[in-house]
């Protein structure tokens, strides 16, 4: 007996997200870590010179879908865990000890990652892209009709 391939619907998208997600966490876990914490870490790790706060705020909110006085908790977390730190008035840098933690649960999740996508055809991935970055699109054009 076969099963056959679902169609992509929120539920295989759900089950796809949060078995991932749990890998990563699982990750972060042994570092003390939390995903909201990695996502605002993240942020600020890949930026090139110091982020304005409300503008990493912002890319929080947008990143998780969570209000910004909860992004505002999370950036204060990393701060208080020395993983960010205060630059100039209105901007937060990554400090050696948050680039180690993001460079150290980076290279943890490489490897997981590597097998997961393992043998998925290049054209595959990228025809999935498309379709989940305009899904992405779409529901976050729906969030903000509901905002108002």
């Amino acid at each position: 007996m076969t099963t056959a391939t679902p169609l992509l619907n929120p539920r295989v998208i759900a089950l796809a997200h949060y078995a991932s997600r749990a890998l990563l966490e699982s990750v972060l876990a042994r570092h003390g870590a939390t995903f909201q914490q990695s996502v605002t870490l993240r942020l600020v790790a890949i930026a090139e010179e110091p982020v304005v706060r409300d503008h990493l705020v912002g890319g929080v909110v947008g990143a998780l879908k969570i209000d910004a006085a909860e992004a505002q908790s999370v950036v204060d977390e990393l701060i208080a865990a020395k993983l960010l730190a205060a630059h100039e008035p209105s901007r937060v840098r990554i400090t050696d000890a948050g680039r180690e933690l993001y460079d150290t649960t980076t290279a943890g999740t490489a490897p997981i990652t590597a097998r997961i996508y393992a043998g998925i055809p290049t054209e595959d991935l990228a025809a999935a892209g498309r379709v989940l970055s305009l899904i992405t699109e779409r529901a976050d054009a729906e969030l903000a009709t509901l905002a108002k």
